[in-house]
This record gives C-alpha cells, structure tokens and sequence, in this order.
C-alpha cells in the first residue's frame, strides 16, 4: 500500500477536501510543485490555478483555488485557499463569459485600475477553464 499523507483544501466560505493523498501538485508563486508523503515542511503562495490530489489508488481529483497558501508538514498539508472549488463543480459558461468580458476590458480599458482588475479577471477565468479541460481530458483516459 502506498504511503499517503492528509490534506485538507479550505476557502473562506468552507472545507472544499479533506482526505488521504498519496501525491499534491498544485501551482506556487515560483512555479508547479509536487509534493509526496514526508515532504520537508515549507510554507509557500499559491497562483490562480489547479491542485491535482491522487489517492494511494491513483484516481485524481481536481480542484481551482484562485489563490491563497499551502502549508506542507511531512504528513499533513493545509491548503488555505481565497475561493476553491471542485473541478466537476466549475461552470463553464460563466468562466468563458468572464474571460471574454476581462478580454474586452482589456481592449478598452479606460484607466489603471481598470487594466489591473480586468487582467486578473482574465487570469482566473483562464486558470477555471485549464482545470476544466484537465478534469475532461483525465475522464477520456
């Protein structure tokens, strides 16, 4: 049986996961990390983006946080995320639509402040469909 560690993925509305993990990967601040029972502890900022939990049988689960912190200890990891949510749980249509609204703010933008919201709209917007086209191209295999 493979070694596994608990995770828990919590935003600020609720606990989106709690359970046994026999391998993370989520996105840092610095970039992709994957992190195996016994990791040494770190504490490190999340991007908008996917986390990948795979149980000691091998089935993923996916999940977007917008943000937030991963704390890693050997056997526990904590992920405090701003806004999480289940992979199967994201609606396209609303993330494709504020995707194509961030787009045209974009073209348009008429100060700083727009420009800035506008591109971060577009980041999480794009990061929500990433982890849909995952979650679909994980099911076919």
């Amino acid at each position: 049986m493979a070694m596994t560690m608990h995770i828990d993925i919590v935003s600020a509305e609720e606990s989106i996961h709690s359970g046994t993990a026999s391998f993370i990967i989520a996105r840092a601040t610095g970039g992709e990390v994957g992190i195996y029972p016994r990791h040494l502890p770190m504490l490190v900022q999340l991007q908008a983006g996917e986390v990948t939990v795979r149980d000691e049988f091998d089935n993923e689960q996916f999940y977007y946080v917008s943000g937030g912190t991963m704390e890693v200890q050997p056997h526990v990891v904590t992920i405090l995320a701003d806004a999480a949510v289940r992979a199967k749980d994201i609606d396209e249509a609303a993330a494709e639509d504020a995707r194509r609204r961030a787009e045209e703010a974009l073209a348009n933008r008429t100060s700083e402040v727009d420009y800035a919201r506008a591109q971060a709209e577009l980041i999480e917007a794009a990061a929500q469909l990433r982890t849909i086209q995952k979650l679909r191209k994980n099911a076919r295999s």
